[in-house]
């Protein structure tokens, strides 16, 4: 039996913790304490309300704890677009259900679909299956997706009378969400973290201004300088909105938040602190006042640029994309808050030791405390269902141990 440091793996990564080991070896999936056909006939599922509130720290979800920072026995695990096109139940379900409107806002269909990874590979976090643009009709955006050009605004906001067309979030509209998470909470109980998610105002602007989906992000950036009090104000706008809508998230049993800049890292640096950053830090004071323990992660695709900057917004998780080196990145953010992932998603299409050996670095990488691992990115389609399955496998095998004689210590190893 061999002993590998972190600070030998991950050299340039300060580790400022307890000493801790994580021993890797696979165990049976029977020791998870999962009880099989757990999903009940939706149909019949009563709502019930949760009390946020009274929520108690040693009930917690892994996944909550290791947002908070607090210890945990192993790295808890999801995947961003875990339900979706690479699992046949999703196709099989697309193929009588060819609406993606449809899908995502039906309560039974969003059920069903978030809970089809759950029964598979059992993960940490079970998303609910939705869109950021979801919420978009219930303040004032109609929106289309079609098959090849996916979402479209028929309407775009470029001018004061577009801004007047906006009203505010109406909830009721989005009531298949409440619903939505309210079963998931029952039915997955504490056993894992419900999660739900949101777009950041510059994200969500970005369709609302360009029309739909762009890779040059010319009409709103030149907006910055041609129009910049409208684009205040529909920033602003957004910001109350997208507040209100967390909110409501949470008080419909999501655990935890994962706010998305998807086309955040599309800006840069400094025009990312002057036009996202201010706003999502808004939305996280406002959630925090009515919620403070629960934990709102962060995801931008390409933020290797913006870590400090993101630390920056008080969320609790820094989510990094496969481009960003985990111990640079864990060096860069510091100890004193979490992060999560970062697996690139192409190592899925790997044979099964290449992904067991990444896993390994990457989770030694980040260290014992405040991890949560997942991809750098979404699923990609076509992703073997067996190397998903690999993936969480190898996750529920690893665990963290205490050595009582070397607490001194700021080190942790990997046992294999």
């Amino acid at each position: 039996m061999s002993f590998f440091s972190l600070t030998s793996v991950c050299s340039s990564l300060a580790v400022k913790s307890t000493s801790l080991t994580v021993q890797l070896g696979f165990q049976s999936n029977e020791s998870n304490g999962f009880p099989g056909g757990f999903v009940s006939s939706l149909k019949k599922t009563k709502i019930k309300k949760f009390s946020i509130a009274c929520s108690s720290s040693t009930t917690d979800p892994l996944l909550v704890k290791a947002a908070r920072g607090d210890p945990v026995s192993r790295p808890p695990a999801w995947m961003m677009r875990q339900a979706g096109r690479y699992m046949a139940a999703y196709r099989k379900l697309a193929e009588k259900h060819p609406s993606f409107r449809e899908r995502s806002e039906t309560t039974d269909l969003i059920v069903e679909i978030s809970l089809q990874p759950w029964d598979a590979f059992r993960p940490d976090g079970v998303i609910i299956f939705s869109d950021i643009l979801t919420p978009l009709p219930a303040f004032g955006v109609p929106f289309d997706i079609e098959e090849v050009k996916g979402p479209v605004i028929q309407s775009p906001i470029r001018s004061q009378d577009g801004l007047r067309a906006l009203h505010p979030i109406d909830l009721e509209k989005l009531h298949f969400v409440g619903e939505s998470l309210k079963i998931l909470r029952q039915e997955v109980g504490d056993h894992a973290a419900v999660l739900g998610f949101v777009g950041a105002p510059w994200t969500i602007a970005t369709y609302m201004v360009e029309g739909g989906t762009t890779r040059t992000y010319t009409t709103i950036k030149s907006m910055c300088h041609t129009a910049p009090n409208l684009l205040r104000a529909l920033l602003s706008h957004l910001t109350k909105a997208i507040s209100e809508y967390i909110i409501y998230q949470v008080e419909s049993g999501a655990h935890c938040i994962q706010i998305f800049d998807s086309w955040g890292g599309q800006l840069p640096p400094d025009v990312w602190e002057q036009w996202s950053m201010p706003y999502i830090t808004e939305i996280v004071s406002v959630v925090r006042t009515k919620y403070p323990k629960t934990p709102l992660v962060l995801y931008i695709n390409g933020n290797g640029g913006l870590l400090e900057r993101m630390k920056g917004t008080g969320v609790d998780v820094i989510g990094l994309d496969w481009t960003v080196d985990m111990a640079d990145g864990r060096q860069r953010l510091g100890n004193d808050i979490s992060v999560q992932g970062n697996v690139d998603p192409a190592y899925l299409f790997s044979p099964l030791p290449a992904v067991t050996e990444e896993i390994q670095r990457v989770v030694k990488c980040a260290g014992t405390r405040g991890h949560i691992l997942n991809l750098g990115h979404g699923v990609l389609v076509g992703t073997p269902e067996e190397a998903v399955a690999h993936f969480f496998e190898v996750t529920k095998s690893l665990k963290y141990e205490s050595s009582s004689e070397n607490q001194a210590m700021e080190e942790s190893k990997l046992r294999f």
